[in-house]
């Protein structure tokens, strides 16, 4: 179609409640989560109570992924003034939360107030889904440990980049005396896998310029090659400290899907 319209691509995503909500229709095994909900963009409470249902409706198998949003323009679009971002995202957080587990909820925040409020039904997981945090500066990947459950590294992070995060996330759990084993790290990754590396690069650079508005980034942040170099790039990712990879065709999604299935994952499993 977006040929015939003499188009070269077409860029965009869909909403992650709705598209959530369809994936738990359609599986029963795999699970469901998103990197990541703006929650200063959504209202705190019906968030809570799309996912509380999302949650039910999947048994269990739903991971809530959160973040701030790092383009102003975002909030300038939704009315919103960007400069109490961080306290107006952990205020959310926080009323999220006691929703999911508490009844009869007195909240008196400086951006929300509530009066004998009660959620139900409640997330099928006790006390709620797990929060994956979204971050890349240093405050933001503290924050994630302090209040969250897991973190996703960012598609638009190279590799390099990603290890440092993982280092000062490493940190804050000692310095917190957490449980690693207990704090789920991943990272999302853009991939075309191509045995012509200038055909892969040249896709990658028409899909980050529509979308991110900067080709040049593409080729410094995503996995791309043959399957062999595929499965290299992918390795240092996990090396870098990846326990869950989020693979991001950014073409011919059900093609790429199933070389990763039958050629590169096996190759990550035998390594």
């Amino acid at each position: 179609m977006q040929e015939q319209a003499g188009l070269r691509a077409v860029a965009g995503a869909l909403e992650g409640v709705s598209m959530l909500g369809y994936a738990a229709a359609l599986t029963s095994r795999i699970h469901l989560g998103n990197a990541v909900f703006l929650i200063n963009l959504r209202n705190p409470i019906h968030l809570a109570k799309s996912l509380a249902s999302l949650d039910q409706l999947s048994l269990g198998r739903l991971i809530v992924g959160v973040g701030l949003g790092g383009v102003t323009r975002l909030y300038e679009a939704y009315g919103l003034s960007s400069e109490r971002k961080v306290g107006r995202f952990l205020e959310a957080l926080t009323l999220m939360k006691r929703l999911w587990t508490e009844d009869n909820l007195d909240f008196e925040g400086k951006f929300w107030q509530l009066k004998k409020a009660s959620l139900w039904p409640r997330p099928f997981q006790q006390p709620h889904p797990p929060i994956w945090f979204g971050a890349n500066a240093a405050p933001a990947l503290k924050r994630a440990v302090a209040h969250g459950n897991g973190f996703i590294g960012a598609g638009s992070s190279s590799t390099a980049d990603f290890k440092f995060q993982v280092q000062i996330i490493k940190e804050a759990l000692a310095e917190g005396k957490k449980d690693p084993a207990g704090f789920m790290i991943g990272k999302r990754v853009y991939l075309a896998i191509d045995k012509d590396r200038s055909l892969a690069v040249q896709r990658l650079r028409d899909w980050f310029g529509l979308y991110y508005g900067h080709a040049d980034l593409a080729e410094r942040v995503s996995v791309w090659g043959s399957v062999e170099e595929c499965a290299d790039g992918l390795r240092e990712i996990v090396a870098a400290g990846a326990r869950l990879l989020v693979f991001n065709p950014v073409f011919g999604l059900k093609e790429q899907m199933e070389i990763l299935a039958s050629e590169v994952i096996p190759r990550l499993r035998s390594s």
